[in-house]
């Protein structure tokens, strides 16, 4: 099928460029760059594990980034309009957007946990609830973080997170918030969202400075930076950390799931979509690497006060965010303060990453029913409600006794794994294979004045 034979119909445009790359920018840097990176980095090898991490960029993350980014713009539709061009593979462009629906109500839950130790944090006798065993919800067993005789799973913070917050009465009032919160603004479309990404994805900086800057001053540091970038070139030659660096990429770039191309789709015609794209790839993975000096500048200083290795202190995902943290900031001055200024971070990550996410679902469906959901008076609202009622009901289930279960499979099933490794193999096939490489090249010219690198033609074959 020819692409000039693909009828965008009408949509709103980016007011400007910056729009574009902001909401790039907020969406693809996310939870992945602050609980997940540095712990790979430092698991496979510390600065080692740069090598790797740029071979996949430059040969998986950067060519597919600017290839979803640039066919979004090419074709103004979401990911299921973009596989017109090859409708053999519009079962890819469904999939995304399965992906980029369960990948919705995973994030949900992370920013209820978020927002329930935020609010918990807010408090009138400036302490954390997580301080000591003097708490309703404590049980019989619990021991202080300053107990010298300690279990794992009796630790105040264990105890907080696994008692108090997953069996918070209000988690679910959290979810619903962020299920009516953020998806309104969709109902106002991209000029009025575009503009909102400018306090969401700035913000995130501003706390990593901040907290950067108190990490460094404090005893340790230097030991948790040392472990983080210390070299282990024989970490190379196994080939778990190669496949920890690709799925770290496609991951944190939150390629496959139909946003990049949604986002793109809002670009004017003869924007330089191949500079932009290019310049988001630097800030994300720049931004990987700032995140792990401050994160292991803390895990540094943990390692010292609680006497224990950096090995035995440092953690990845959400065990990193709400229980490693956590107990790290008790031993500082003002805990509370800096309990709110990180899990403030935390929300405004999330909450890029889940608007942008959920903005690549809505645009792909309303693209591929646009009489009904777009031209129709009140369509796209009313199709905006009833998915965030529908994923609210869903999401329910993470909030029950065993809802961190539910949350483990949504992480391990729902948008990564071996599931977003095909979609992306199929993806390319789709683009250099039915439509062609030296097409899409006459196509690149003519959007931005000029042919993007040769070089990049080899990475699409």
């Amino acid at each position: 099928m020819s692409i000039n034979s693909v009828a965008p119909p009408p949509r709103d445009k980016w007011s400007s460029w910056a729009d574009f790359i902001m909401s790039c920018i907020g969406y693809a840097i996310g939870l992945g760059n602050v609980w997940r990176f540095p712990y790979l980095c430092y698991q496979n090898g510390g600065g080692a594990f740069l090598i790797p991490y740029v071979i996949s960029l430059i040969f998986c993350g950067a060519p597919l980034f600017i290839l979803e980014t640039s066919w979004g713009q090419l074709v103004s539709v979401g990911g299921l309009g973009m596989f017109k061009i090859c409708p053999i593979f519009k079962g890819v462009g469904i999939a995304a957007a399965v992906m980029a629906f369960w990948l919705n109500i995973y994030y949900i839950v992370v920013l209820s946990w978020a927002m329930a130790y935020l609010v918990n944090s807010i408090r009138a006798d400036d302490n954390v609830p997580w301080r000591n065993c003097n708490n309703t919800w404590n049980t019989k067993h619990c021991r202080s973080e300053y107990d010298p005789i300690l279990c794992e799973s009796n630790r105040t913070i264990a105890e907080y997170f696994n008692v108090k917050v997953l069996t918070d009465d209000h988690l679910h009032e959290y979810k619903k918030q962020f299920f009516i919160g953020p998806k309104s603004n969709f109902l106002f479309g991209v000029k009025w969202t575009g503009k909102i990404v400018y306090l969401t994805a700035s913000f995130p900086y501003i706390m990593l400075v901040c907290l950067l800057i108190r990490g460094l001053t404090l005893p340790g540091a230097s030991l948790g930076l040392e472990f983080y970038l210390k070299p282990d070139f024989s970490k190379l030659l196994h080939s778990k950390v190669w496949v920890d660096a690709v799925t770290q990429v496609f991951f944190s770039y939150g390629l496959g799931l139909g946003a990049l191309v949604a986002l793109g789709s809002y670009n004017k015609y003869h924007n330089n979509v191949y500079k932009q794209a290019m310049t988001v790839c630097c800030v994300n993975s720049g931004t990987s690497v700032f995140a792990g000096f401050v994160i292991f500048s803390f895990i540094g200083y943990m390692a010292v006060q609680q006497g224990k290795t950096v090995a035995e202190v440092a953690q990845s995902g959400p065990g990193l965010v709400f229980l490693a943290y956590p107990s790290g900031i008790l031993r500082l001055p003002f805990a509370q303060v800096w309990s709110i200024l990180f899990f403030s971070m935390i929300l405004s990550l999330g909450i890029d990453s889940q608007f942008c996410t959920m903005e690549g679902f809505f645009t792909a469906i309303i693209d591929e029913f646009p009489e009904i959901l777009r031209r129709r008076k009140y369509g796209r609202e009313i199709f905006v409600l009833v998915i965030c009622l529908i994923s609210y009901l869903l999401g329910l289930s993470t909030v029950t006794e065993g809802g961190f279960y539910v949350f483990q499979l949504f992480d391990f099933y729902a948008a990564s794994g071996w599931a977003l490794l095909w979609l992306l193999f199929f993806e390319c096939i789709a683009v250099s294979w039915c439509v062609g490489i030296d097409r899409w090249y006459e196509h690149m010219k003519s959007m931005i004045g000029y042919y993007p690198a040769a070089w990049w033609k080899f990475w699409y074959l």
